[in-house]
């Protein structure tokens, strides 16, 4: 079983668990209570005949009608004693360590319950499902939103919401397969060794995508090579024959071919790629119009989305598209299509006549240089970026930080640092700097000094919350 969280509190949190709401409809083969208590090993508190028909939830209002809702005792929060507000939304049972007021299996780990519960309806299923893992250091989410849209084009898909890539976010993407599911994309996230090995084990998939190995958590992993390690569990963990779809322009990451006796398919801007990139063009709100070659095939592609970063993206969900059997010109035109999950490189008019560039959902030194040239791509009159603190980079954090405020400066007019911690990045911009202490700040600041035509990134960790700058000026 995967480590615990310090704090479970998390998992009944609205702030974070509606960051990934699910949407509406089928998921989850049916099974009864009695049933589910077999496979994880529990006893029921209620009818056992009770049959749970849609997908678990953490959050009891995003219960669905005949769902399941799994249960965690945090240390300032108790999921159990919000079983009858899963119940008001349609919960018919809970999967908790104490009996609720609804119809409950009880274990003693609700966590490795969950899990073995993923792994048992997935197993079922197996026969008729191809499953794709997708890790990397920066852009999994964006990533799995175009391969998602790649393989939904051709048959039933479903994929991780959000960034749900962790050790309860991948078993609830694994619940919402059904009979009618013909791709289910996991993607897979780790905050150290073993984390990947330990979700590719709830289910070995069929094709392995690997984006990259960047300073994402570098402060966990102690270096690149503990990243690249990580990473490499997914390869690792292939079904027996599986495909590796691997960036041939990493070189950390090309090496993974190592790793597996199956297929290989690479994709990148070098010329030995098996998907390559090529003739990338930015109009002039910084989408990218490029073109994907193989061996026998090429085709153009138009992404409707911000940052030239998106189309080395574009190309890995082409290849993974390539190995589960979908050609490139129906990849290409799914990808036109597409559509990324919350906070993005949202870009949006705001009524001052300004435009904002909404990147808040999470920050690395790679994934905000990447924003930061997406937001110089666009066309307009300032640039300013707005970033508050990159968490989890260890001893580097000050160096890394003072780094991002030399590249922004380079990059940007205005470089607005917001927090004590984001400190480094003003004293990195020098004279293009604003220090801000807070989010507050950051807002009056913002509001007090945006001109009609000018472009605001906004982009920090998570937990920095910049999103409520964003929201605030939209």
């Amino acid at each position: 079983m995967l480590a615990t969280p310090r704090s479970l509190d998390w998992r009944h949190d609205p702030q974070r668990t509606n960051l990934g709401r699910p949407p509406r409809g089928p998921g989850m083969i049916p099974l009864s209570l009695g049933e589910i208590a077999a496979v994880v090993g529990g006893t029921v508190e209620g009818d056992g005949a009770v049959t749970v028909t849609a997908p678990a939830v953490l959050d009891g209002r995003e219960a669905e009608p005949g769902g399941l809702f799994v249960a965690f005792a945090g240390e300032h929060v108790d999921g159990h004693d919000y079983a009858d507000q899963a119940a008001r939304a349609g919960a018919v049972a809970v999967l908790g360590s104490r009996p609720t007021p609804l119809p409950t299996v009880v274990v003693k780990d609700a966590q490795a319950a969950l899990q073995a519960l993923a792994a048992h309806v997935v197993a079922r299923l197996r026969d008729g499902l191809t499953v794709v893992g997708l890790t990397g250091s920066q852009g999994k989410t964006s990533t799995k939103d175009l391969l998602a849209a790649v393989l939904s084009s051709v048959a039933p898909t479903s994929a991780t919401i959000g960034s749900l890539n962790n050790e309860l976010g991948v078993p609830l993407t694994m619940l919402r397969a059904d009979a009618a599911t013909r791709f289910l994309v996991l993607e897979m996230g780790a905050r150290r060794i073993g984390d990947i090995a330990e979700l590719a084990g709830l289910v070995a998939p069929d094709i392995a995508v690997v984006l990259n190995v960047g300073q994402a958590h570098l402060g966990s992993f102690g270096s690149r090579e503990g990243i690249a390690r990580a990473k490499g569990e997914l390869v690792r963990g292939l079904a027996r024959g599986g495909t590796a779809v691997l960036n041939a322009d990493d070189s950390r990451v090309a090496a993974m071919r190592s790793l597996t006796d199956g297929p290989v398919l690479t994709f990148g801007r070098v010329e030995h790629a098996d998907v390559r990139l090529l003739d990338l063009t930015l109009d002039r709100l910084g989408r990218p119009s490029f073109t994907l070659r193989t061996a026998d095939a090429s085709a153009p592609v138009a992404l409707p989305l911000v940052g030239a970063h998106q189309a080395l993206n574009a190309a890995a969900a082409a290849g993974a598209g390539l190995a589960a059997g979908v050609r490139l010109d129906v990849a290409a035109a799914a990808l036109a299509t597409v559509s990324l999950s919350k906070w993005r490189l949202e870009l949006r008019d705001l009524a001052s006549g300004a435009t904002l560039l909404n990147d808040s959902f999470n920050a690395n030194p790679d994934s905000t240089r990447a924003a930061l040239d997406a937001l110089a791509s666009i066309e307009g009159g300032r640039r300013i970026a707005v970033l508050g603190e990159m968490r989890e980079l260890g001893d580097d954090s000050e160096a890394e930080h003072r780094a991002i405020g030399e590249y922004a400066a380079s990059r940007t007019d205005v470089v607005v640092a917001v927090g004590e911690a984001a400190r480094p990045i003003a004293d990195g911009a020098g004279e293009r700097a604003v220090a801000l202490a807070d989010n507050d700040a950051a807002v009056d600041w913002l509001r007090g000094h945006l001109a009609a035509s000018d472009v605001v990134l906004v982009k920090a960790s998570r937990d920095e919350r910049l999103d409520e700058v964003a929201a605030a000026l939209a």
